[in-house]
């Protein structure tokens, strides 16, 4: 009994490994959002300046909240959380911002965005849930519900 033990913790640790990996995904796709937001919340001009400019306020704002809870998720893992724009460059899925669009383009951009980390977060899901990880189903449930509805309330604007 004492010999499966080890081989159990070590498999642990991998899917705990494995886990983190995704999770810094996750946390660089998030990251990427939460700049871009802000860089857009910024310098949003037109008709729709004083909607937008509040509503990007309250997006990268929970965002900044959730970078955090992500972080301390995978630090509760055992691994260390990348923390570097070069760690998040090489880890995003989401286009970096250059320049200032327009309005529409900010908001055709982060229904974009929001899609991407949903897909980040499910690909994760598989080997949250054969790991039996709740806390980390948990965060990544919450966080696909966040950006569903983030998405949701970005299309009302163009509809």
């Amino acid at each position: 009994m004492s010999v499966s033990a080890p081989e159990n913790q070590s498999t642990k640790e991998n899917s705990h490994s494995e886990i983190a990996n995704g999770l810094s995904r996750v946390l660089a796709d998030t990251y990427s959002v939460y700049l871009k937001t802000q860089n857009y919340h910024w310098n949003v001009r037109g008709p729709l300046f004083h909607t937008l400019h509040a509503m990007f306020e309250e997006q990268y704002t929970e965002l900044a909240v959730a970078i955090d809870e992500i972080a301390e998720r995978i630090r509760a893992l055992g691994e260390p959380a990348p923390g570097s724009f070069t760690d998040f460059a090489r880890l995003s899925s989401i286009n970096e911002e250059n320049g200032s669009p327009t309005a529409e383009s900010m908001i055709s951009n982060l229904l974009e965005d929001q899609a991407t980390i949903v897909q980040t977060c499910k690909n994760v899901f598989p080997l949250v849930q054969q790991s039996n990880d709740e806390p980390t189903a948990d965060l990544l449930i919450r966080r696909m519900q966040v950006h569903e509805k983030t998405a949701w309330m970005l299309k009302s604007l163009t509809e």
